[in-house]
């Protein structure tokens, strides 16, 4: 913030533009249907005021609903095309830690400076024209809008639009004839919007489905696959199943994103972007399912370090040892993302040596990783590693499904918590940017982390596996040095804020210096977004 003639701060322009976002968020929860501005009826009247129904015909778009990897397929997606030379647009959700994530442009996040102007050019008219019965659209409709029109203005050859949430009711379904659709993962999660079985999921995403445009889907549960091709087929849309990519087509090369789980969207982007190349004219054919080979630019898209923050991300700590508190990130939040999260938790942690890890950050490059594992004079590494979870999630989702999942496919790789912490999020519902960030509130109700807490000492108490022997020291020191905690349990501990969570790990490293802490970060993109905002500072 700058500083004002009285010294009070004064916003920026960009804080200025966030607050008046801020002002469209009207309700906590997404199943309040309180809000008139939600009304996806009123869309066709906010594309009126703001000109974009011819604009958004022209658009070539690619539209893509699932429940897990919509965001990792739409990212690949980007990036495939992008590498064979078109002009790319992308839009995903939710961001991290700056809305500007939302909007990419050629693989990078829009500039503050365009930002501000579609932002306020779609904000002003949009604020001219309200009325009793059209209101200002909500947050999210307001962001899809204004995607539209960044992508329009500057003329991208593609768009890539990655669903909000469901499908039929969601804002970027106001497109009428993308070029393609796809479907990634089905599974349970919004189940009090959007039904709670598969079937009704399944015929809530399946509503971006347009008339004899081609869609692209995953292998999904039976329900959910009966009812893709139940509305395919009253549709006239050919529906595709796409399998896995094999990995031996990347010539030895890596995927740009983490986890094993990666291959399966990897293999729906490569279909999404061949069906896109091949109905706008710059394919004669798709790639055929089991072709021998790829593309050079589609081996580059898809292995070129891609942006796609808080999914299977591992950061070290900004601190002082770096090497010796590493965050492992990834915002699963249902009970099937929260089983490939465990798995790839517990082979990172067993394949990351301390050399990979300090790849990830810039340290002096004086200190080699042998330097910094052989410290001790008998040239034998001491450095035992300790896993340690960091927990929240939403109180809509339940943990008793979340929770096992983790736990139990972690102790199938051999990997046993320390400790569980859990906080609650520091950023609220109704503020968007880091400068709105309330400061810690000592009354903040902690009920939620409680009953997390209760979940976790229960499922403990079953299952007491782990190498008790090498581990049991650092398991008591922790277990005896919580005095920042609201409540400490044997196996876990409620922190009032996440600085407080993170202060204690800080002071845990510095006490310990022969332990390396490995912190899955996970139930939450809110919170993964929380903790990097911190140890990024």
């Amino acid at each position: 913030m700058g500083e004002g003639g009285d010294g009070s701060s004064k916003p920026t322009p960009y804080e200025e533009a966030l607050d008046a976002l801020s002002s469209l968020i009207t309700k906590r929860s997404r199943a309040d249907t309180s809000n008139n501005g939600d009304c996806f009826e009123l869309l066709s009247d906010y594309l009126k005021i703001l000109e974009l129904e011819e604009p958004i015909s022209q658009l070539k778009i690619i539209h893509v609903a699932g429940t897990k990897g919509k965001g990792s397929t739409c990212t690949f997606t980007e990036s495939i095309l992008r590498h064979c030379g078109f002009r790319t647009g992308l839009f995903t959700s939710p961001h991290l830690i700056d809305v500007r994530e939302r909007f990419r442009l050629d693989g990078v996040d829009i500039s503050e400076e365009k930002f501000l102007a579609y932002f306020w050019w779609c904000f002003e008219r949009l604020k001219e024209k309200v009325s009793d019965d059209i209101p200002m659209p909500s947050y999210f409709r307001f962001l899809a809008l204004l995607a539209f029109k960044i992508f329009a203005a500057e003329e991208v050859d593609v768009a890539i639009l990655e669903v909000g949430l469901g499908g039929k009711y969601d804002a970027t379904n106001v497109v009428k004839a993308p070029v393609v659709c796809g479907v990634s993962s089905l599974g349970y999660d919004h189940m009090e919007i959007l039904g709670n079985t598969l079937g009704a999921i399944a015929g809530e995403k399946a509503g971006i489905f347009k008339p004899g445009v081609p869609a692209l889907t995953v292998s999904q549960p039976d329900e959910a696959m009966c009812v893709l091709e139940e509305k395919a087929s009253e549709l006239n849309v050919p529906l595709q199943l796409v399998r896995p990519l094999d990995a031996n087509l990347l010539n030895g090369f890596k995927l740009g994103l983490e986890g094993e789980h990666q291959y399966v969207n990897a293999g729906l982007a490569i279909a999404l972007s061949s069906m896109w190349l091949q109905r706008t004219g710059h394919l004669e054919v798709p790639y055929p399912e089991h072709t021998t080979s790829l593309p050079e630019q589609f081996i580059k898209g898809l292995t070129a370090t891609v942006s796609l923050q808080g999914r299977a991300q591992i950061v070290p700590d900004n601190n002082e040892s770096p090497e010796d508190l590493v965050f492992y990130l990834d915002g699963a939040h249902s009970p099937e993302s929260m089983e490939i999260c465990a798995r790839w938790f517990s082979v990172s942690i067993k394949d990351d040596s301390q050399e990979k890890i300090l790849s990830c950050q810039p340290l002096d490059t004086s200190r080699s990783s042998h330097d910094l594992v052989q410290r001790n004079p008998d040239g034998k590494s001491r450095k035992n590693s300790t896993q340690i979870l960091l927990f929240n999630c939403m109180s809509v989702r339940d943990p008793q499904l979340l929770l096992p999942n983790l736990m139990k496919t972690c102790a199938s790789h051999g990997v046993y918590f320390k400790k569980a912490l859990f906080v609650p999020n520091t950023s609220v519902y109704n503020k968007v940017g880091s400068h709105s960030l309330p400061a810690t509130d000592s009354q903040v109700d902690l009920s939620w982390q409680f009953a997390l807490q209760r979940v976790w000492e229960n499922l403990m108490l079953g299952d007491k596996g782990g190498d008790e022997k090498s581990t049991g020291a650092v398991f008591e020191e922790l277990t005896d040095d919580t005095e920042m905690a609201v409540r400490s349990c044997e196996n876990s501990a409620v922190f009032p804020s996440l600085p407080s969570a993170i202060k204690w790990l800080r002071d845990s490293v510095r006490k310990r210096q022969s332990v390396r802490f490995q912190v899955l970060v996970t139930g939450s993109l809110h919170l993964i977004g929380d903790v990097l905002k911190l140890i990024k500072k």
